[in-house]
């Protein structure tokens, strides 16, 4: 069982010239503004507090790193999640969404640390287009060793016939719900996969 021992705020930059240096394997956690990703990351790390929303969506610009370390009987297994700000927030000025989505743009495709992009979208409302033009984006800068994972939050509030429709649309795509649990194992158990190898969990462990 993957088991989160550590986790703690690392630093914050405005873009990729202040990052810290990339000594751990990242993973990029983006999004609209208000789908759930500091919550998401409160979840796979078992640290409420850590990762802090803005009580203004589409307020907060910079990037915040955070270190964690997950354990897996006896073994150890470092990773740096790196929280994005939010897109696609309408109030914000015209002038700052396009400064924003050049440095948002520049991180993801010149930061050769990320391996792993969580892309997050809210289960209730996931064929917006704005969504799909930053699915096809990652899939455009995407490197052999970095994985896309498509991840949909709030999904603890869709009916079965909702939740049916996401499914057919997205038969990979994982569901998650950072408020009851659901899917928090698996997308640990994807990243960490990932990033370490497929062999790291029992086989009783595997999905």
């Amino acid at each position: 069982m993957i088991q989160p021992v550590q986790a703690k705020f690392l630093t914050s930059a405005p873009s990729i010239r202040q990052a810290p240096p990339a000594s751990l394997s990242e993973v990029a956690f983006l999004g609209r503004s208000n789908v759930g990703k500091s919550s998401l990351i409160n979840a796979l790390t078992g640290r409420k507090g850590l990762a802090k929303s803005s009580a203004t969506p589409g307020k907060t610009s910079l990037i915040n790193f955070f270190d964690v370390l997950y354990r897996i009987g006896e073994e150890g297994y470092p990773v740096r999640f790196v929280d994005l700000p939010g897109y696609g927030y309408a109030k914000r000025s015209k002038r700052l969404q396009e400064e924003w989505g050049r440095k948002l743009t520049e991180f993801l495709a010149k930061r050769d640390a990320i391996r792993v992009f969580v892309h997050l979208r809210d289960a209730r409302h996931f064929d917006l287009p704005i969504d799909q033009q930053t699915k096809e984006f990652l899939e455009q800068i995407k490197r052999g060793d970095q994985l896309i994972l498509e991840v949909f939050t709030k999904a603890d509030k869709l009916k079965q016939r909702e939740r049916a429709a996401l499914r057919r649309a997205y038969p990979e795509a994982l569901l998650v719900s950072a408020t009851k649990g659901q899917g928090i194992d698996a997308l640990r158990q994807a990243i960490l996969e990932h990033l370490f190898g497929a062999n790291i969990l029992p086989q009783s462990e595997t999905r």
